[in-house]
């Protein structure tokens, strides 16, 4: 397999990896409207924040890795 179809399926996982992450990221974030509106702010609130800002650290590092893969894909 060349290069540029490894970088290319690299991407396509990045990607599936990215679109998981969002969709947990939504559900979680449902969840905490959910416990706030109740006015539940016990450990399953808290927990769910803390959750939602590691799940959005992990999307920040996706996209900065699918940025770097598709300046890779351009040079070759």
């Amino acid at each position: 397999m060349g290069k540029i179809d490894e970088v290319k399926e690299i991407l396509n996982t990045l990607r599936v990896a990215m679109s998981l992450a969002f969709g947990i990221f939504v559900l979680i974030v449902g969840k905490l409207v959910l416990l706030f509106e109740n006015e539940a702010f016990g450990t399953l609130f808290w927990l769910s924040m803390a959750v939602a800002f590691i799940n959005l650290a992990v999307i920040v590092l996706i996209v900065r890795k699918l940025s770097a893969k598709t300046k890779e894909i351009r040079d070759l």
